[in-house]
């Protein structure tokens, strides 16, 4: 895929969109469809932001392509195209291993009902009700109660069945039990459905299509340039700097973290003292550390599953999670499924993390740290796939700080901002004319599904605004 250098682009455009994530993507291919000149700007090399992948060793590793909800379907045959759509396959086997249960479920509705009425030995009647009252919530419901006390009202004292309705959904956008139960539900009710899927040919065959989509819808697509600073004069966007050059337009779509939008990019002193003080009660989310492992060539295991939540903690706790020595984390197995026209094998270790935990260490420390946590994957691994140290050929790791290097999140962050930052990111357009952010939200807004959704939430404001 060739890109337009900065350069060659032109003084003006309609809408400039900062960063790449699926919700810039998202967000520029509507708009483009809709008759609008767009230009999409992106500092790293390739597009994608945190749906991205790396090659070493002669295998391609996905970073973040590890499960979306049944809705990717719908949603990518409507927005995006119907090869997209086509490629999106279910992973059938989700393991739980943990000291309080062991399981095999394909994550739907259905089997989460069969498990927790047979093997956790709860009335169907509750369950039923409680997959009810999450399918029912939404954005306007009160924030009262929190997570803890949603499970509690209708499993009080099942420690392990508030671990295994909460687990995944903790690891799949940082929520924790003391939030808003709607922050949970909707997320967890999306996945609540017909199971977990992926994209078949990996993250860069699906970010491919979609750039060659958006170049066919007219999008201009410009890499490796970093936007300095949004343009903002009495009140308005009036474009952006990137390098040496002055961009015009109309609308602004920053796919940037809306801290990093608010506090860097446009600069506190276009927004009023009102937003400030709402603003600055956001808080950013965690972030993540991730291990990488690579099978040699010729190298194979069985299969073991396609997601295993694995932990010796003794129970479920989002604090736990998020330590340097934590005793949780999700492996993601990619076989030569996966990837048909390049079979491999790859397993992706995933664990919760704190950007502070990481940012003060010195080199030395750092790399101990580093060391000392792929340690602790390959030990954990080892119980589900036996001398798998003597098949690997290839190891690579990344922290909060390699998160925050490559797509300059705030604090590394994985999953944007807590609940507050929703209203904010939904509101800026009202307090600069012409400003708009799309991302990783209130949780709600987060991974796969909800980014590309948010994209198109979006490009209707712009849309409307643009007309106007």
């Amino acid at each position: 895929m060739v890109f337009t250098p900065l350069d060659k682009v032109r003084q003006k455009y309609d809408v400039v969109v900062i960063g790449s994530g699926l919700g810039g993507l998202t967000c520029a291919n509507r708009l483009a469809r809709a008759g609008h000149a767009v230009l999409l700007l992106e500092h790293h090399t390739q597009l994608g932001g945190l749906a991205t992948w790396f090659k070493r060793g002669g295998h391609t590793f996905d970073v973040s392509l590890h499960g979306f909800p049944y809705g990717m379907v719908k949603t990518c045959k409507k927005y995006w195209s119907k090869e997209i759509r086509d490629s999106i396959v279910q992973l059938n086997n989700i393991v739980f291993d943990n000291p309080q249960f062991s399981l095999t479920t394909t994550f739907s509705k259905d089997d989460f009902t069969r498990i927790l009425h047979e093997q956790f030995t709860l009335d169907r009647v509750t369950v039923d009700d409680f997959f009810n009252t999450v399918r029912a919530m939404n954005f306007y419901d009160d924030l009262g109660m929190t997570t803890r006390e949603l499970f509690e009202k209708f499993f009080p004292g099942r420690s392990d069945v508030h671990r295994l309705l909460m687990e995944p959904i903790t690891y799949a956008n940082g929520s924790t039990l003391d939030e808003p139960a709607i922050t949970y539900g909707i997320v967890f009710s999306n996945f609540m459905n017909r199971g977990v899927f992926t994209f078949e040919g990996g993250t860069d065959r699906l970010i491919g299509m979609m750039a060659t989509d958006l170049q066919h819808n007219g999008v201009t697509l410009c890499t490796g340039a970093k936007v300095e600073r949004i343009i903002v004069e009495n009140g308005k966007t009036k474009g952006v700097v990137v390098g040496d050059r002055e961009i015009s337009a109309s609308a602004v779509v920053s796919n940037s973290g809306i801290t990093n939008t608010i506090d860097n990019l446009a600069g506190r002193d276009a927004f009023s003292d009102d937003f400030l003080s709402r603003f600055d009660k956001v808080v950013v989310n965690n972030s993540s550390s991730q291990v990488y492992f690579g099978i040699r060539k010729g190298e194979a295991f069985d299969d073991v599953g396609d997601l295993l939540f694995t932990s010796t903690a003794k129970e479920f706790s989002s604090e736990e999670m998020r330590r340097m020595d934590t005793k949780s984390r999700t492996f993601s197995v990619y076989y030569p499924k996966t990837r048909p026209d390049a079979p491999d094998y790859t397993v992706v270790a995933s664990m919760n993390a704190n950007y502070a935990d990481w940012a003060d260490l010195d080199e030395q420390a750092y790399g101990r740290a580093k060391e000392e946590m792929v340690e602790r994957c390959f030990d954990d691994l080892e119980r589900y796939i036996p001398g798998i140290r003597d098949k690997v050929d290839t190891i690579e790791s990344a922290t909060p700080q390699t998160f925050n290097r490559y797509t300059l999140h705030t604090e590394g962050t994985s999953f944007g901002t807590k609940f507050e930052g929703l209203d904010i990111s939904r509101t800026i357009f009202k307090e600069v004319g012409g400003l708009f952010h799309v991302g990783s939200v209130g949780i709600i807004m987060s991974g796969w599904l909800g980014a590309i959704n948010y994209g198109v939430i979006v490009a209707n404001d712009v849309d409307a605004y643009v007309r106007s």
